[in-house]
């Protein structure tokens, strides 16, 4: 802003200032001296929020209180009272600029340049119109008490009232409409703009919204017009605030603005005159009181009610939005997303929740049953109804990561599907499921691909590792019978490290070969005596150890109940187990395990705790990872498939495998499997190793990962 032009808005703000001024010294009551109203308040308060940023403050802090000590010296003030009108009308605006900068910043006049939007800005700039009242009425009431010595107590409380009316009715409109400008303005980028967006919203507006506003303000001015020329004593001006609740949920908030400039000039004009409610009050000054409570009440219920509409009506116009947008994300992600109800309606989903299922869609919109859209477990055995994650979510279980097939006419090859169901609380006990479908074919063919591709690479190395082996053997065996010479030594030295990496190839090979088995196999569940094959592997693992040379491991089988799983592939998982705990024990220390069951709900839970050297922290689940070795030491050599075998067998079952601690040393690894059916009616006897057993150590060398 130029100098120039600063100097002249300080001299337009001082004209209208000087108008406001004279207005209010003329609306004394009668011989009183009263003013009924001061709007110099008000327009003071917009002066120096306007130029809070002009070029020159220091025209504006002069011309202001010169302006009001002026004129009221030409109305018949005397000296004193002069002055101390120019000291307090200078006060009050600075205070209110400030104030209003501290609660409200986002507002013009703040600093900001926001308009008038919801009920939080009117409390704010009432907050801050009352607070420069107070001050300016501190400055005045003080003078006045210094000069004559005594307080003016009702002339403080009718001042009080009356700046914080006229800042409240003036400078909300003003606020208002300079904020709007503003905010057009940003918009549009000129006046034009301005006009035009009015333009286009009165061309938007149909006839009866135009006649509903004419209705509206005609009989709300008649209203006021009738209610204050009544003469009669009845008090008529409280029947007055149901027009204003009319008009603040009916009409715009510049039209309330209106409409309270009407209310207060009419409520003022004719308490003045005289007539209407107000004007049968004998004390001016109560009467002057109680004229500016019946305007700031009008004024605090109108912008109340109307800011309040529209702020409701913009969160409702974000909210629409946001849903939009929320809505066009969720169709746009290639994961399903439903939301079922407790009744099995569907309240939300996107297309790709069709997509993954084959494009079968449910009758009237509730989710079917496993059979209609040809869901099948993992292994290709049929699904459960109950068995479903939004079934399962639905009862108030939240499920993760739980897998299953897709194959109907959609999905001829099968799909697979990684679903997570999360459980929602309703009111009444009952519960809402959010289900997220995921696509996990191309990872479950990459790992067939890689697991298939391990399995023929490792077959296809035994052939010559085994020649490889038997030819180191004969080399050996030669050389071992020949003269001594000077590099016989080192010749079988270099032979048996070859026999020992030959050994540990082999080993890697039935690793792999293993790991295919137990991920490619196919489980045929039966019935199967889990005591007896304990028992059976216990044996086993003595006799290689004592074969060995090793110390003779001690084990203790307690009561286990049978299960439902493949005998074949649980040998190997129990058999990699002992023998993992058996293998991980310290030097010099005899092997002890402790197996114990129990039987919980559909399923049985197995425990085979060691006294091994356990496992370290924070490896507890990795350990189960594809070749993870947690002890990498040469005194522990291994693969790192052993556990990662175990948990592709137990996974196959539908079951879990964990590792802990042992409290009293070692290791505690539990497995579950489904129990067979039905539940036996007495648990094995125990059985304690070393048994009596022909059967052979298993061939798979377990590694801990």
């Amino acid at each position: 802003m130029s100098y120039r032009l600063s100097l002249a808005r300080t001299v337009l703000f001082a004209l209208v200032y000087g108008l406001a001024v004279y207005t209010g010294r003329r609306a004394a009551l009668d011989q009183s001296g009263v003013s009924l109203v001061w709007p110099s308040a008000g327009v003071g308060a917009l002066w120096f929020c306007a130029q809070r940023h002009t070029r020159t403050p220091w025209a504006d802090r002069v011309l202001l209180p010169l302006t009001l000590v002026s004129l009221t010296l030409l109305t018949g003030a005397a000296p004193w009272e002069a002055a101390l009108y120019g000291a307090a009308g200078l006060v009050q605006a600075t205070m209110f600029r400030r104030l209003l900068a501290r609660l409200r910043p986002n507002l013009w006049g703040g600093a900001g340049a926001e308009p008038l939007r919801a009920p939080r800005d009117l409390w704010g700039l009432l907050a801050a119109a009352f607070g420069a009242a107070v001050c300016a009425c501190a400055v005045g009431s003080v003078g006045e008490w210094l000069h004559r010595g005594d307080y003016p107590f009702a002339a403080t409380v009718m001042n009080l009232a009356r700046n914080t009316t006229s800042i409240l009715i003036i400078g909300s409109a003003g606020v208002f409409a300079a904020g709007t400008l503003a905010a057009a303005r940003s918009r549009r980028g000129s006046r034009l703009g301005l006009w035009q967006q009015a333009r286009s919203r009165l061309a938007g507006t149909s006839r009866w919204r135009i006649a509903e506003y004419l209705a509206i303000v005609v009989c709300t001015t008649a209203a006021y017009l009738a209610g204050f020329a009544y003469e009669d004593r009845l008090p008529l001006s409280f029947a007055m605030l149901g027009w204003t609740v009319l008009v603040a949920t009916r009409l715009s908030s510049p039209f309330v603005l209106v409409h309270n400039s009407v209310a207060a000039g009419i409520a003022v004009a004719f308490t003045r005159g005289g007539s209407g409610p107000f004007a049968q009050v004998a004390d001016p000054t109560v009467r002057a009181v109680m004229v500016q409570l019946f305007v700031a009440l009008v004024g605090v219920v109108g912008l109340a009610l109307a800011l309040g509409r529209d702020e409701r009506r913009q969160l409702l116009t974000q909210l629409a939005h946001e849903k939009e947008l929320l809505r066009a994300i969720i169709d746009s992600m290639a994961d399903g997303l439903a939301v079922i109800e407790p009744d099995g309606r569907i309240s939300l989903s996107n297309p790709a929740v069709s997509h993954l299922l084959g494009g079968v869609t449910s009758p009237d919109d509730r989710m079917a049953d496993a059979a209609w859209y040809g869901l099948y477990q993992v292994d290709g055995t049929p699904f459960p109804d109950d068995g479903l994650a939004h079934i399962r979510a639905l009862a108030g279980e939240h499920v993760r990561g739980m897998e299953m097939l897709v194959r109907n006419a959609g999905v001829p090859d099968g799909r697979f599907i990684k679903v997570t169901a999360t459980s929602l609380p309703r009111p009444g006990g009952t519960h809402s499921a959010v289900v997220l479908f995921h696509d996990v074919t191309a990872e479950h063919r990459q790992r067939d691909e890689l697991t298939s591709f391990a399995g023929v690479v490792a077959h296809d190395l035994l052939n010559p590792l085994s020649g490889v082996q038997g030819w180191t053997e004969a080399v050996h065996d030669s050389v071992a019978g020949a003269p001594p010479h000077p590099n016989l030594d080192q010749a079988l030295t270099d032979l048996d490290r070859l026999s020992r990496t030959s050994a540990r190839m082999r080993g890697l090979i039935d690793g792999l070969l293993a790991y295919t088995t137990a991920r490619q196999a196919t489980a045929e569940p039966v019935v199967v005596d889990t005591a007896a094959i304990l028992a059976d592997v216990a044996g086993a693992r003595a006799d290689a150890a004592v074969a060995a040379g090793q110390p003779e491991p001690k084990i203790t089988i307690g009561p286990v109940p049978p299960v439902s799983a493949d005998p074949v592939l649980l040998r190997q998982l129990l058999d990699n187990l002992i023998g993992n705990a058996i293998k991980y024990t310290a030097p010099g220390v005899t092997p002890t395990l402790v197996i114990s069951a129990d039987r919980v709900g559909d399923m049985v839970s197995i425990r085979i705790a060691d006294n091994g050297i356990g496992i370290p922290p924070g490896q507890h689940t990795a350990i189960f990872g594809d070749f993870h070795r947690a002890h990498t030491g040469g005194s522990f050599p291994g693969t790192g498939l052993g556990l990662a075998i175990c948990r592709r067998i137990v996974e196959r079952h539908g079951g879990t495998i964990t590792a802990t601690d042992n409290p009293g040393g070692g290791s505690c690894f539990t497995v579950t499997l489904p129990a067979a059916a039905p539940a036996p009616s007495a648990a094995p006897a125990s059985s304690t190793a070393p048994a009596s057993s022909t059967a052979p150590a298993s061939s798979a060398m377990p590694a801990r990962g």
